[in-house]
């Protein structure tokens, strides 16, 4: 719908203003498209907008063809930066590593400046797989581990933030949870006895989940397990004991290939049958 005009009637002298007044605005609107579409004496046939700088035209020329080459190959899957791409020439993408290779590898491709996470990824012969792992030396990162109650799930009712890592129930509480299942579940965190989180003593389970037990499960739409098994700063022996662990919960016979990766670096291929 267009702008509505209004008409004074009666006022033949407030209607000649008006009329006036919209007649100079037109003009004002019509120069600035001229002054826009125009070339630049100083510039032959190329166009100059309103937010050039005429009086850098070097910079902005150079700065121009840098955002212009940015936009191409920044959405591209393969563009990668120069630290990525070094370290990934010391792995080999056709090669099944061991798992003490793997790890050698891990540490010295990682290129981050924090002590970042080795990363497990795991492909697997289903979806819907989940359960947990007592990894001998936890993941080097705080769990955050909470008992629900009815506060909590007040405050979910009305759209709280979810500060928890973990929510473990009493069994008793499971037909109150209900009510924020559609909140809780989607994001892995609805209580559940797979996945060791129910328990008639929440508290003795807070302290257990706390102290290094994880929670692993496939994606929604792809039968793939993405979790981290501790910190590059870790010595290969704890990592390698905490991956020993975590394979054996999920099951040799459901895993179809494993990769481990550092936070920021390239990944590898394990062999692990």
């Amino acid at each position: 719908m267009g702008k509505v005009k209004q008409v004074i009637m009666g006022n033949t002298e407030a209607e000649e203003k008006a009329r006036k007044k919209a007649e100079v605005k037109r003009g004002q609107k019509k120069l600035r498209r001229v002054s826009e579409s125009e070339p630049s004496e100083n510039s032959g046939n190329q166009m100059v907008s309103k937010s050039d700088k005429s009086e850098k035209p070097e910079k902005s020329d150079k700065s121009d063809r840098l955002k212009l080459r940015k936009s191409e190959f920044s959405g591209h899957p393969n563009f990668r930066g120069k630290k990525y791409l070094a370290s990934a020439k010391l792995v080999d993408k056709n090669k099944k590593y061991s798992l003490e290779e793997a790890l050698e590898l891990v540490k010295k491709t990682s290129f981050s400046q924090f002590d970042g996470s080795v990363e497990a990824i795991f492909n697997v012969t289903e979806k819907g797989l989940r359960g947990v792992v007592a990894l001998p030396h936890g993941t080097g990162k705080q769990i955050r581990v909470k008992i629900a109650d009815e506060g909590l799930i007040t405050n979910l009712e009305k759209g709280g933030s979810i500060d928890f890592d973990i929510l473990v129930a009493h069994p008793s509480l499971m037909p109150k949870l209900a009510r924020v299942a559609k909140i809780l579940g989607p994001k892995g965190l609805m209580p559940n006895p797979k996945t060791n989180t129910i328990s008639e003593n929440p508290s003795q389970l807070v302290e257990i989940l706390s102290r290094g037990q994880i929670q692993w499960k496939t994606e929604t739409d792809f039968p793939i397990i993405h979790t981290i098994i501790g910190k590059v700063s870790f010595d290969e022996k704890k990592l390698a004991e905490n991956f020993a662990a975590l394979v054996k919960a999920i099951g040799k016979d459901k895993i179809v290939s494993c990769f481990l990766k550092p936070t920021m670096g390239p990944s590898m291929r394990v062999d692990i049958h």
